[in-house]
Protein backbone atom coordinates (compact mmCIF):
# COMPACT_ATOMS: atom_id res chain seq x y z
CA UNK A 1 0.00 0.00 0.00
CA UNK A 2 0.89 3.15 -0.65
CA UNK A 3 1.27 6.27 1.89
CA UNK A 4 -1.63 8.52 1.75
CA UNK A 5 0.94 11.49 1.94
CA UNK A 6 3.49 10.27 -0.56
CA UNK A 7 0.60 9.61 -3.52
CA UNK A 8 -0.90 13.42 -2.16
CA UNK A 9 2.71 14.14 -2.47
CA UNK A 10 3.43 12.88 -5.53
CA UNK A 11 -0.17 14.41 -7.61
CA UNK A 12 0.21 17.37 -6.31
CA UNK A 13 3.66 17.70 -7.82
CA UNK A 14 3.19 16.15 -10.78
CA UNK A 15 0.01 18.25 -11.21
CA UNK A 16 2.19 21.84 -10.76
CA UNK A 17 4.83 20.06 -13.45
CA UNK A 18 1.68 19.42 -15.92
CA UNK A 19 0.54 23.17 -15.97
CA UNK A 20 4.34 24.40 -15.99
CA UNK A 21 4.98 22.24 -19.14
CA UNK A 22 1.87 23.94 -20.58
CA UNK A 23 3.49 27.14 -19.26
CA UNK A 24 7.06 26.81 -20.95
CA UNK A 25 4.95 25.89 -24.58
CA UNK A 26 3.11 29.08 -23.90
CA UNK A 27 6.39 31.02 -23.13
CA UNK A 28 7.67 29.32 -26.12
CA UNK A 29 5.08 30.22 -28.40
CA UNK A 30 5.50 33.88 -27.07
CA UNK A 31 9.16 33.43 -28.39
CA UNK A 32 7.84 32.40 -31.71
CA UNK A 33 5.56 34.95 -32.28
CA UNK A 34 7.27 37.91 -31.51
CA UNK A 35 10.54 36.53 -33.61
CA UNK A 36 12.75 36.31 -30.65
CA UNK A 37 13.96 32.69 -31.27
CA UNK A 38 17.40 33.82 -32.18
CA UNK A 39 17.44 36.69 -29.18
CA UNK A 40 20.55 34.10 -28.31
CA UNK A 41 22.52 32.48 -31.19
CA UNK A 42 23.93 30.28 -28.93
CA UNK A 43 23.26 27.60 -26.22
CA UNK A 44 23.59 26.92 -23.23
CA UNK A 45 25.20 30.95 -23.50
CA UNK A 46 23.92 33.77 -24.50
CA UNK A 47 26.33 35.68 -26.87
CA UNK A 48 28.97 33.53 -24.82
CA UNK A 49 27.76 35.15 -22.02
CA UNK A 50 25.63 33.28 -18.98
CA UNK A 51 23.70 36.49 -18.18
CA UNK A 52 23.03 38.08 -21.28
CA UNK A 53 23.78 41.52 -21.94
CA UNK A 54 21.14 44.46 -22.52
CA UNK A 55 22.91 46.82 -24.49
CA UNK A 56 25.29 46.08 -27.71
CA UNK A 57 28.13 47.26 -25.89
CA UNK A 58 28.48 44.81 -24.00
CA UNK A 59 28.83 42.79 -27.05
CA UNK A 60 32.00 42.49 -29.09
CA UNK A 61 32.59 45.18 -31.99
CA UNK A 62 32.59 42.25 -34.64
CA UNK A 63 29.82 39.90 -33.53
CA UNK A 64 27.60 40.19 -36.84
CA UNK A 65 30.60 38.43 -37.58
CA UNK A 66 31.30 35.97 -35.10
CA UNK A 67 27.35 34.92 -35.18
CA UNK A 68 27.13 35.69 -39.48
CA UNK A 69 26.12 31.80 -39.81
CA UNK A 70 23.38 32.23 -37.12
CA UNK A 71 21.48 34.79 -39.25
CA UNK A 72 23.00 38.10 -37.40
CA UNK A 73 25.25 39.33 -40.78
CA UNK A 74 22.45 41.91 -40.55
CA UNK A 75 21.11 41.98 -37.69
CA UNK A 76 20.94 44.59 -34.78
CA UNK A 77 20.72 43.42 -31.04
CA UNK A 78 17.46 43.54 -30.05
CA UNK A 79 17.43 43.40 -25.83
CA UNK A 80 13.86 42.63 -25.73
CA UNK A 81 14.09 39.34 -27.97
CA UNK A 82 17.78 38.49 -26.52
CA UNK A 83 16.41 38.62 -22.89
CA UNK A 84 12.43 37.03 -24.00
CA UNK A 85 14.32 33.89 -25.36
CA UNK A 86 16.64 34.22 -22.34
CA UNK A 87 13.73 33.90 -19.70
CA UNK A 88 11.68 30.90 -22.17
CA UNK A 89 15.17 28.79 -21.21
CA UNK A 90 15.37 29.67 -17.40
CA UNK A 91 11.18 28.40 -17.18
CA UNK A 92 12.83 25.26 -18.91
CA UNK A 93 15.45 24.55 -17.04
CA UNK A 94 12.93 25.03 -14.36
CA UNK A 95 11.07 22.63 -15.69
CA UNK A 96 13.62 19.77 -15.83
CA UNK A 97 14.07 20.35 -11.84
CA UNK A 98 10.51 19.93 -11.35
CA UNK A 99 10.45 17.00 -13.98
CA UNK A 100 13.47 15.37 -11.61
CA UNK A 101 11.32 16.05 -8.61
CA UNK A 102 8.40 14.17 -9.82
CA UNK A 103 10.33 11.25 -11.28
CA UNK A 104 12.00 11.12 -6.99
CA UNK A 105 9.08 11.35 -5.24
CA UNK A 106 7.23 8.79 -8.10
CA UNK A 107 9.68 6.06 -6.59
CA UNK A 108 7.12 5.50 -3.72
CA UNK A 109 5.47 3.83 -6.56
CA UNK A 110 7.81 1.15 -7.40
CA UNK A 111 6.24 -1.76 -5.67
CA UNK A 112 2.99 -0.70 -5.74
CA UNK A 113 2.66 0.06 -9.42
CA UNK A 114 6.42 0.20 -11.34
CA UNK A 115 5.09 1.49 -14.39
CA UNK A 116 3.99 5.13 -12.37
CA UNK A 117 8.04 5.11 -11.83
CA UNK A 118 9.04 4.24 -15.39
CA UNK A 119 6.93 6.60 -17.12
CA UNK A 120 8.37 9.61 -14.69
CA UNK A 121 11.87 8.25 -15.19
CA UNK A 122 10.97 8.42 -18.98
CA UNK A 123 9.80 11.77 -19.01
CA UNK A 124 12.39 13.20 -17.27
CA UNK A 125 15.29 11.77 -19.70
CA UNK A 126 13.00 12.74 -21.95
CA UNK A 127 12.99 16.27 -21.16
CA UNK A 128 17.07 15.67 -21.06
CA UNK A 129 16.26 15.07 -24.51
CA UNK A 130 14.52 17.93 -25.01
CA UNK A 131 17.07 20.70 -23.78
CA UNK A 132 19.07 18.81 -26.50
CA UNK A 133 16.74 19.13 -28.89
CA UNK A 134 16.10 22.58 -27.92
CA UNK A 135 20.07 23.56 -28.71
CA UNK A 136 19.60 22.10 -32.01
CA UNK A 137 17.05 23.78 -33.12
CA UNK A 138 19.02 27.08 -32.39
CA UNK A 139 22.31 25.49 -33.89
CA UNK A 140 19.69 25.17 -37.28
CA UNK A 141 18.91 28.55 -37.23
CA UNK A 142 15.25 27.86 -36.39
CA UNK A 143 14.54 24.98 -38.92
CA UNK A 144 10.76 24.72 -39.25
CA UNK A 145 11.02 21.09 -39.11
CA UNK A 146 12.96 21.29 -36.09
CA UNK A 147 10.93 23.68 -34.10
CA UNK A 148 7.75 21.32 -35.13
CA UNK A 149 9.32 18.72 -33.52
CA UNK A 150 10.66 20.32 -30.59
CA UNK A 151 6.53 21.46 -29.81
CA UNK A 152 5.69 17.70 -30.73
CA UNK A 153 7.63 16.18 -28.19
CA UNK A 154 6.68 18.65 -25.76
CA UNK A 155 3.44 17.33 -26.54
CA UNK A 156 4.07 13.79 -25.94
CA UNK A 157 5.73 14.70 -22.50
CA UNK A 158 2.74 15.92 -21.20
CA UNK A 159 0.87 13.02 -22.55
CA UNK A 160 2.96 10.87 -20.62
CA UNK A 161 3.00 13.40 -17.37
CA UNK A 162 -0.95 12.98 -17.53
CA UNK A 163 -0.77 9.53 -17.98
CA UNK A 164 1.41 8.68 -14.93
CA UNK A 165 -0.88 11.00 -12.42
CA UNK A 166 -3.72 9.85 -13.66
CA UNK A 167 -2.55 6.23 -13.39
CA UNK A 168 -1.32 7.05 -9.37
CA UNK A 169 -5.30 8.10 -8.86
CA UNK A 170 -6.61 4.95 -10.31
CA UNK A 171 -9.09 4.05 -7.44
CA UNK A 172 -10.62 7.33 -7.65
CA UNK A 173 -10.92 6.88 -11.66
CA UNK A 174 -12.19 3.39 -11.45
CA UNK A 175 -15.27 4.74 -9.35
CA UNK A 176 -16.38 7.02 -11.89
CA UNK A 177 -19.80 5.93 -13.46
CA UNK A 178 -19.67 5.58 -17.05
CA UNK A 179 -22.37 2.39 -17.50
CA UNK A 180 -23.92 5.14 -19.53
CA UNK A 181 -21.41 5.73 -21.88
CA UNK A 182 -21.67 3.74 -25.43
CA UNK A 183 -18.91 2.12 -28.00
CA UNK A 184 -20.26 4.45 -29.84
CA UNK A 185 -18.93 7.67 -27.68
CA UNK A 186 -16.05 5.61 -27.07
CA UNK A 187 -15.53 5.76 -30.35
CA UNK A 188 -15.84 9.30 -31.12
CA UNK A 189 -13.70 10.04 -28.21
CA UNK A 190 -10.91 8.40 -30.34
CA UNK A 191 -11.68 10.16 -33.41
CA UNK A 192 -11.64 13.49 -32.15
CA UNK A 193 -8.55 12.84 -30.58
CA UNK A 194 -7.12 11.95 -33.91
CA UNK A 195 -8.69 15.00 -34.93
CA UNK A 196 -6.80 17.34 -32.76
CA UNK A 197 -3.45 16.03 -33.60
CA UNK A 198 -4.62 16.17 -37.41
CA UNK A 199 -5.17 19.77 -36.67
CA UNK A 200 -2.42 20.40 -34.38
CA UNK A 201 0.01 18.54 -37.41
CA UNK A 202 -1.66 21.12 -39.79
CA UNK A 203 -1.44 24.25 -37.19
CA UNK A 204 2.54 23.38 -37.70
CA UNK A 205 2.56 23.60 -41.67
CA UNK A 206 0.45 26.95 -40.98
CA UNK A 207 2.77 28.18 -38.61
CA UNK A 208 5.89 27.75 -40.65
CA UNK A 209 4.76 29.68 -43.29
CA UNK A 210 3.59 32.78 -41.16
CA UNK A 211 7.62 31.99 -39.85
CA UNK A 212 8.53 32.64 -43.08
CA UNK A 213 5.82 35.61 -43.96
CA UNK A 214 6.98 37.26 -40.54
CA UNK A 215 10.83 37.00 -41.37
CA UNK A 216 9.86 38.49 -45.04
CA UNK A 217 7.77 41.32 -43.51
CA UNK A 218 10.84 41.87 -40.61
CA UNK A 219 7.83 40.96 -38.16
CA UNK A 220 5.75 44.35 -39.09
CA UNK A 221 2.83 44.76 -40.98
CA UNK A 222 1.19 42.29 -39.72
CA UNK A 223 -2.04 42.97 -41.19
CA UNK A 224 -0.65 42.28 -44.77
CA UNK A 225 0.57 38.73 -43.71
CA UNK A 226 -3.07 37.28 -44.35
CA UNK A 227 -2.63 37.86 -48.19
CA UNK A 228 0.70 35.01 -48.46
CA UNK A 229 -0.99 32.80 -46.50
CA UNK A 230 -0.68 29.46 -47.76
CA UNK A 231 -3.76 27.14 -48.87
CA UNK A 232 -3.25 24.83 -45.47
CA UNK A 233 -4.33 27.77 -43.66
CA UNK A 234 -7.81 27.95 -45.14
CA UNK A 235 -8.26 24.12 -44.64
CA UNK A 236 -7.00 24.53 -41.11
CA UNK A 237 -9.27 27.22 -40.47
CA UNK A 238 -12.66 25.04 -41.88
CA UNK A 239 -11.23 21.72 -39.81
CA UNK A 240 -11.49 23.41 -36.58
CA UNK A 241 -15.31 23.64 -37.47
CA UNK A 242 -15.31 19.64 -37.42
CA UNK A 243 -13.63 19.76 -34.59
CA UNK A 244 -16.23 22.15 -32.22
CA UNK A 245 -18.62 20.01 -33.46
CA UNK A 246 -17.27 16.59 -32.68
CA UNK A 247 -16.14 17.50 -29.18
CA UNK A 248 -19.67 19.49 -28.67
CA UNK A 249 -21.22 15.90 -29.22
CA UNK A 250 -19.49 14.11 -26.77
CA UNK A 251 -19.65 17.30 -24.11
CA UNK A 252 -23.32 16.76 -24.77
CA UNK A 253 -23.73 12.83 -24.17
CA UNK A 254 -21.65 13.71 -21.17
CA UNK A 255 -23.53 16.43 -20.00
CA UNK A 256 -26.99 14.49 -20.62
CA UNK A 257 -26.17 11.32 -18.11
CA UNK A 258 -23.08 12.29 -15.77
CA UNK A 259 -23.45 13.42 -12.13
CA UNK A 260 -23.63 17.06 -12.16
CA UNK A 261 -20.64 16.91 -9.95
CA UNK A 262 -18.54 14.31 -11.63
CA UNK A 263 -15.28 15.00 -12.49
CA UNK A 264 -15.71 13.77 -16.27
CA UNK A 265 -18.43 16.51 -16.96
CA UNK A 266 -16.09 19.06 -15.26
CA UNK A 267 -13.42 17.73 -17.85
CA UNK A 268 -16.10 18.31 -20.31
CA UNK A 269 -16.96 22.22 -19.61
CA UNK A 270 -13.01 22.55 -19.67
CA UNK A 271 -12.53 21.32 -22.98
CA UNK A 272 -15.43 23.37 -24.70
CA UNK A 273 -13.85 26.13 -22.79
CA UNK A 274 -10.38 25.75 -23.98
CA UNK A 275 -11.97 24.97 -28.05
CA UNK A 276 -14.09 28.29 -27.50
CA UNK A 277 -10.42 29.70 -26.70
CA UNK A 278 -8.76 28.31 -29.61
CA UNK A 279 -11.41 29.00 -32.26
CA UNK A 280 -11.78 32.88 -31.00
CA UNK A 281 -7.95 33.46 -30.68
CA UNK A 282 -7.83 31.77 -34.52
CA UNK A 283 -10.67 34.23 -35.51
CA UNK A 284 -8.33 37.10 -34.51
CA UNK A 285 -5.30 35.55 -36.54
CA UNK A 286 -7.44 35.64 -39.29
CA UNK A 287 -9.61 38.83 -38.96
CA UNK A 288 -7.50 41.10 -36.61
CA UNK A 289 -4.26 41.25 -38.27
CA UNK A 290 -2.46 38.79 -36.97
CA UNK A 291 -2.17 40.41 -33.40
CA UNK A 292 0.92 38.76 -31.59
CA UNK A 293 -0.77 37.76 -28.27
CA UNK A 294 -3.24 35.81 -30.47
CA UNK A 295 -0.50 33.23 -31.81
CA UNK A 296 1.09 32.00 -28.68
CA UNK A 297 -2.57 31.71 -27.08
CA UNK A 298 -3.86 29.49 -29.63
CA UNK A 299 -0.89 27.23 -29.43
CA UNK A 300 -1.65 26.75 -25.82
CA UNK A 301 -5.07 26.13 -26.63
CA UNK A 302 -4.29 23.09 -29.01
CA UNK A 303 -2.18 21.53 -26.57
CA UNK A 304 -4.23 22.16 -23.56
CA UNK A 305 -7.31 20.56 -25.99
CA UNK A 306 -5.41 17.37 -26.30
CA UNK A 307 -4.48 17.02 -22.98
CA UNK A 308 -8.07 17.75 -22.01
CA UNK A 309 -9.34 14.78 -24.19
CA UNK A 310 -6.66 12.67 -23.38
CA UNK A 311 -7.52 13.14 -19.61
CA UNK A 312 -11.22 11.87 -20.35
CA UNK A 313 -9.62 8.61 -22.10
CA UNK A 314 -7.98 7.66 -19.36
CA UNK A 315 -10.75 7.81 -17.08
CA UNK A 316 -13.25 5.77 -19.25
CA UNK A 317 -10.13 3.33 -19.73
CA UNK A 318 -10.39 2.92 -15.91
CA UNK A 319 -13.62 2.81 -15.14
CA UNK A 320 -15.17 1.01 -18.15
CA UNK A 321 -13.71 -2.29 -16.56
CA UNK A 322 -16.92 -1.57 -14.37
CA UNK A 323 -19.09 -0.74 -16.75
CA UNK A 324 -21.54 -2.63 -18.74
CA UNK A 325 -21.24 -1.42 -22.62
CA UNK A 326 -24.32 -1.11 -24.65
CA UNK A 327 -25.20 -0.41 -28.43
Amino acid sequence: MIDAQDAARFRRLGTLTIFAVYFVILVGGIVRASGAGMGCPDWPTCFGQWVPPTHESQLPPNYHEIYAARGYESTAFNPVKTWTEYTNRLVGVTIGFLIFLTAWTSRVYLKADKAIFYLALSVFLLVGFQGWLGSAVVASNLKPLMITLHMLLALFIVALLIYAIARSQKPILEAIDSHWLTPRFALVLKIAMAMTLLQVAMGTQVREAVDYIAHEHSYIDRQYWRDSFPIIFYIHRSFSSLILFTNLWLAWKIYQQADKHSLLLRTAYVLMGLIVTAILAGVSLDRLGFPAVAQPVHLLMANLIFGAQFFIFICLNYSSRKASWTS
